[in-house]
């Protein structure tokens, strides 16, 4: 069962329940990671904003260096074939005679609070209350969340609706597209113009 998040929320910011992640386009054909968040307020937010979400990230139980901090692992060779996943060497000797504290060894890991900043509210559903927010947020299915906004994102493109088709594109983007699609046409009459006349040579 996820922790619960209680503390007091502030201005711009609601609890939330995380759904589901899946594919969507926006609308200048990029396809992006999308996760659905129910919300207990859509009021103070809109499409574009900047969010912050905190969550539970899911608990992973103890684990190794290797997947706990990412650590390369011993040789394969060499007669070390039991030790490709040990964490090697964990201080000195005599002096100080210690393990340092704060060492990365192998524990316990996961389960921690985790904010995470800079996605993007990418649509709204008032009637559901629903947010999709762009990129993956931490914790389960239906895991507690706190969102919060954070500011404005300049660069946004929405989501592209549901049985749109063509995709939006600025009056620079459609010159440079024409322009491109012309040189294709005049390469293509080139070459074809080409193989005639060595037809005609060869005849």
């Amino acid at each position: 069962m996820a922790k619960r998040l209680s503390r007091r929320k502030m201005v711009g910011e609601v609890n939330g329940l995380k759904l589901k992640t899946v594919q969507k386009f926006t609308q200048d054909g990029h396809r992006i990671p999308v996760t659905g968040v129910k919300v207990d307020s859509v009021e103070g937010f809109q499409p574009g904003d900047l969010l912050k979400v905190t969550g539970w990230a899911k608990g992973k139980g103890f684990t190794g260096v290797v997947k706990r901090w990412g650590f390369k692992g011993g040789p394969k060779t060499h007669g070390q074939s039991d030790r490709q996943r040990s964490p090697g060497s964990i201080g000195q000797t005599t002096t100080p005679g210690r393990v340092y504290k704060g060492k990365k060894m192998p524990g316990r890991s996961g389960g921690q609070r985790v904010t995470l900043s800079g996605l993007v509210l990418m649509e709204i559903n008032e009637k559901e209350k629903l947010f999709l927010i762009s990129g993956l947020l931490p914790g389960p299915s239906s895991g507690n969340l706190i969102v919060k906004k954070s500011g404005e994102f300049k660069k946004f493109v929405p989501l592209m609706k549901l049985g749109e088709t063509e995709i939006k594109e600025t009056e620079e983007e459609k010159a440079e597209r024409l322009r491109k699609e012309k040189e294709a046409e005049e390469k293509l009459k080139e070459a074809q113009e080409v193989k005639e006349e060595k037809e005609n040579a060869e005849s």
